[in-house]
Formats: C-alpha cells, sequence, structure tokens
C-alpha cells in the first residue's frame, strides 16, 4: 500500500524519480494489465446494492465493509452529498442495472464541514464565473446523512427508495455509526 510519506511529489506534481504522478499511475495500470484476467461479470452489482460515499481518500470503502469487486456500485463525491448528478447515477443504477438497496456513507472530519457556500464567491472573484454547483458545505454531518437519504426517498426517479440507510464513518477508528433519519 502506497502511503503519502512513501511518494514523494514536487509541488507540481513530479515524482522526485522523474515523471508525473500521472505516470506512476499508467506504468502501475500496466503492471496490473499484464496479469488482468476478464473476471466475467457484467455491469450488474452482485449484492444489488448502490454505495455513495465521500471522495476523500482515508475511506477504503471496499475493504471497511468487506466488498469485493463486482459487489456493488460506488458514486463518490465531496461530501458523499447527494446531488443531481447522484440521483442521476442512482437512478441508472436501479432502472437499468438492476441496484435495489442504498447505503450512503459520510465520515468524520470532512472537509466540507470546514468550508462555506462563500466558496463559490471566491471562485467567482478568481476567475470570472460563478460555479452552476453548489458547494452543500455543511456543519452537522448526522443532519447532512439525513438530508441525503431524505432526498434518495423523495426522488421520483428511484424505483426503489424502501432500503435506503445512512452512515457516518469514523476515520480515527474505522467504524460505521448508523444514523436514524427521523
Amino acid at each position: 500500500m502506497t502511503t503519502p510519506s512513501s511518494v514523494s511529489t514536487d509541488p507540481h506534481g513530479a515524482i522526485s524519480n522523474g515523471g508525473t504522478v500521472t505516470d506512476r499511475l499508467v506504468q502501475a495500470n500496466e503492471r496490473y494489465a499484464s496479469a488482468f484476467t476478464d473476471p466475467g461479470m457484467d455491469a450488474r452489482p452482485v449484492l444489488r446494492v448502490a454505495v455513495v460515499a465521500c471522495m476523500d481518500a482515508r475511506l477504503d470503502l471496499h475493504a471497511a465493509l468487506g466488498l469485493e469487486l463486482g459487489d456493488c456500485h460506488t458514486i463518490r463525491n465531496a461530501g458523499g452529498v447527494v446531488t443531481d448528478d447522484v440521483i442521476r447515477s442512482l437512478t441508472i443504477s436501479q432502472r437499468k442495472l438492476g441496484t435495489r438497496s442504498i447505503v450512503l456513507i459520510h465520515h468524520t472530519g470532512c472537509g466540507l464541514e470546514a468550508i462555506t457556500e462563500d466558496f463559490r464567491t471566491e471562485l467567482e472573484m478568481e476567475v470570472g464565473q460563478r460555479p452552476a454547483w453548489a458547494v452543500e458545505a455543511f456543519r452537522d454531518v448526522d443532519q447532512d446523512v439525513r438530508q441525503s437519504m431524505q432526498r434518495v426517498r423523495t426522488s421520483p426517479f428511484l424505483l426503489h427508495a424502501d432500503d435506503v440507510r445512512g452512515f457516518v464513518f469514523d476515520v480515527k477508528t474505522g467504524l460505521l455509526r448508523e444514523i436514524d433519519p427521523s
């Protein structure tokens, strides 16, 4: 496993022994592909579940949830927030690829707790264009999980909203804490 201290980069993302981080990833893919065999799966997740989670690099979802390749659809974004694009992905996952359950995972120490919607204004001042998207910053992770569950449960596009559960992953202990939707 690569740790932050095992990969040394300069301020421009170049690896100190030459090349960029992307070059390193492409080389890793070449090694992976040389031993790759087609697992014979299709795009339908074996467990019929979609997991929506934060993009935070500290969350190793497959390991934390005991998942194997092909078990689930994984949808990640900043904060694990249920946005229009997440609803889009969940709708396709359910209607075309057979998922029935949805698991939402936020986490302790999320970066979205440290910023505000003012971030959009800051970007506008810097680049001259206001982003069309919302930051979706929050102060209370439990309440944000509840809001995400509500967005899923009330979406007219989703066929299966009866098995939607939300959790907060503790980045210090690795444990999930379930959030009561009410």
